[in-house]
């Protein structure tokens, strides 16, 4: 994987001629258990977009046959996480005994509420033989009135994500409500996530909703005067009818949905109130927490 510029944000210096676009997020790269990811929220100046507290795009990465992804059991509290794939395959565990291989195109929805461990590797199969790995993880904070529900897991398999074409430009809806679909995948508040593949000179208009971003996971677009480039996250103004052009076969992501009261966050802990944060770390310190079945023998320490 390439070396990243250290993260850079850029205002739009001609707002009322480029309104579309308030800013563009340029991503920092963090390790995430041995190989490198692209970090694009939550950054210094913006922490939130809708719902969305956490945007991560890892890879694409190659791996030699005998490596690959090994990021052992963790623990969160007060998110959803959802894990989509481009390319390749991550094997989930968790602390509810799911035992689950996310695959290029399913949703992997893992609700962590009151608390949950999991762990992320790859089946010996997969390891066996070089391979790529492309994807996205994203957290979603829950409201502040389901922030300790009790831990859950789904998983959507790629048939279960509706696919739609407007315009010749192929569309998921992956999440939420767009373009006349819906996606069955549980949600908790008004959330929006959908994906597209836009060849040279296609367009695309950026759904509404409260707050909006849209990332160019490969490619480059155009949103009026402004040139979103390969791995930056643009900022969508409220303005309807916002356009979108691709100036190179791109694959974006579009994220957004209402804005959240103010959430803190630190290593996987999210919270409306920083002493419940503090109690999860000790929680984890002690070994409160619920061991993954199948995975009991190793865990990531917090972070001192």
């Amino acid at each position: 994987m390439s070396n990243l510029a250290s993260e850079v944000e850029l205002e739009c210096l001609c707002k009322e001629e480029c309104g579309a676009i308030e800013m563009l997020l340029e991503p920092k790269d963090r390790d995430l258990g041995g190989f490198s990811v692209r970090r694009l929220l939550p950054t210094a100046r913006r922490k939130m977009v809708g719902p969305w507290i956490f945007f991560d795009h890892m890879g694409p990465a190659r791996f030699e046959a005998g490596t690959g992804i090994n990021v052992r059991p963790h623990p969160h509290i007060g998110i959803a996480t959802v894990t989509y794939l481009f390319e390749g395959e991550i094997l989930h565990r968790d602390s509810l005994g799911s035992l689950q291989a996310i695959r290029s195109g399913d949703i992997n929805l893992m609700v962590a509420g009151r608390g949950i461990v999991h762990s992320e590797r790859e089946r010996p199969a997969i390891t066996a033989t070089d391979h790529t790995l492309n994807g996205l993880q994203l957290w979603l904070a829950l409201p502040e009135a389901q922030e300790e529900i009790e831990p859950a897991f789904y998983h959507y398999p790629d048939t279960d994500i509706p696919a739609i074409n407007v315009d010749g430009v192929p569309i998921r809806v992956m999440m939420g409500s767009a373009f006349g679909v819906t996606s069955p995948v549980k949600i908790f508040a008004d959330t929006l996530y959908v994906e597209a593949w836009l060849q040279p000179g296609q367009r695309i208009t950026v759904p509404d909703a409260q707050e909006r971003a849209v990332y160019v996971a490969k490619g480059e677009l155009k949103a009026k005067d402004t040139v979103i480039p390969e791995h930056a996250m643009a900022i969508v103004s409220e303005q309807s009818g916002v356009v979108v052009e691709a100036l190179a076969e791109t694959r974006l992501a579009i994220i957004g949905g209402e804005p959240f009261s103010k959430r803190f966050i630190e290593w996987n802990f999210v919270s409306s109130r920083k002493e419940r944060i503090e109690q999860a770390k000790q929680d984890w310190r002690d070994g409160r927490f619920d061991k993954v079945p199948g995975d009991e023998q190793e865990f990531i320490p917090l972070p001192e």
